[in-house]
């Protein structure tokens, strides 16, 4: 076994497992959300559950009373189309948790994989090579939580901390104006302390539904560059293997292209636990981005007729974090896909030609096995490629014309 010290650009990095899943593990663990494993003690399982049961009151508190009211209280169209996209992304942040949770094997196994490839690779290059795209997935990690929490959580802080006056009775009263719609027949959200209570489990549910959508896309980042690390290495070191392949004795080309045709059905596999764990999400991206991409261009042209500059900024915000989620999870897909093909064409490009025969059916198994196309899909539907981000914002803007015409 290799040692795990190692430095990349001027960062001394012990643990580069560590290093890849950290951002992952802090935004997944306070919402109990990071897979348990073998060596996880009793009393983080206990308050795992716990942190789990705790979301989802927080989720069911904020987003029933709001379905309520718009069901029940509101009657202006205007305003029910200003709840229901903030609506749209609480329930589906839920889902999200939800797919988090039901993945957890998919998740763990993907987490294993990656930490065992860093106790098996060896050589300094090929080292370096992992820690320069772990570092990309971690800068992802890092970018999608700075614009999502961002956005939304200063839209949540900035209406939460302005007030209002109330009148009950003869008395006036100052409260805090709520960031979403509450049905106050169930509380009254007019008196204190139930006005403050309602709006820090409103903020606490915003913080959950948000550490959910960015733990599902960092994920999908951090085990996507490291899977085209593993898949760059792999080439790189089949040239190497064929170059070396003239001057060598053919018992030992024969065992290597064995260790070359098991490491790369082991990325493949990979892959294809990185599909399990990301093609729900994507699926329920896809149907999300469209719809709320729509609803918060309705919102930016409204806005900007009302000159309401706070409230535009926020919008842009939350509309650039969605598009780039989407992007990044089409992105991923056609990277992944380009990547898989490239290997087979790789091993064509090389100096096969000087080798025997037998040799040359040997790297034909790797080129035959990178013909069959790895796809990262939407629930085994929709390829998730640029065209298909292209696609959805085409409908997109489709539904905000729509949407426009109709009110």
């Amino acid at each position: 076994m290799v040692n795990q010290s190692t430095t990349i650009i001027g960062v001394d990095v012990e643990s580069p497992s560590d290093y890849s899943l950290q951002w992952n593990r802090w935004y997944l663990k306070p919402i109990g959300a990071w897979p348990t494993t073998v060596s996880t003690s009793k009393l983080e399982r206990v308050v795992s559950v716990l942190l789990i049961i705790g979301c989802y009151s927080s989720i069911l508190f904020t987003v029933i009373p709001w379905i309520l009211q718009i069901c029940l209280e509101e009657t202006n169209l205007y305003k029910k189309l200003r709840a229901i996209g903030p609506l749209l992304h609480w329930i589906m942040g839920g889902i999200k948790f939800t797919t988090l949770l039901a993945s957890s094997n998919e998740i763990r196994h993907c987490v294993e994989h990656l930490q065992v490839d860093w106790q098996i690779v060896s050589g300094v290059q090929r080292r370096q090579v992992m820690l320069r795209y772990a570092k990309v997935g971690r800068y992802v990690s890092i970018f999608c939580g700075a614009f999502m929490q961002g956005g939304i959580l200063s839209y949540c802080l900035m209406t939460g901390m302005s007030t209002k006056l109330v009148e009950i009775g003869n008395e006036t009263k100052i409260v805090h104006v709520l960031p979403f719609a509450f049905y106050q027949k169930l509380i009254n959200t007019d008196q204190s302390p139930a006005n403050e209570i309602v709006l820090v489990s409103q903020l606490l549910s915003g913080f959950i539904v948000n550490s959910s959508a960015v733990g599902a896309f960092s994920l999908a980042a951090v085990f996507a560059a490291h899977a085209c690390g593993q898949l760059n290495i792999l080439m790189t070191r089949i040239t190497e293997m064929v170059k070396e392949a003239r001057e060598r004795d053919t018992k030992i080309f024969f065992k290597e292209i064995g260790l070359v045709v098991q490491n790369h059905l082991r990325i493949l596999n990979f892959i294809s636990h990185i599909e399990d764990v990301i093609s729900p999400i994507c699926f329920s991206e896809l149907f999300h981005n469209s719809l709320s991409t729509c609803l918060i261009g309705y919102y930016i042209l409204t806005e900007w007729d009302e000159h309401d500059y706070q409230n535009l900024i926020t919008y842009f915000m939350i509309m650039f974090s969605m598009t780039f989620n989407i992007f990044l999870l089409c992105y991923i897909g056609e990277v992944l896909t380009d990547q898989c093909n490239k290997v087979g064409k790789v091993v064509y490009m090389t100096e096969w030609y000087f080798l025997p025969y037998k040799c040359i059916l040997d790297l034909r198994m790797i080129i035959a096995r990178s013909s069959v196309v790895m796809k990262i899909t939407a629930s085994k539907m929709v390829h998730m490629s640029i065209c298909t981000f292209s696609q959805v914002l085409k409908s997109s803007f489709a539904y905000l014309n729509l949407l426009r015409e109709t009110t």
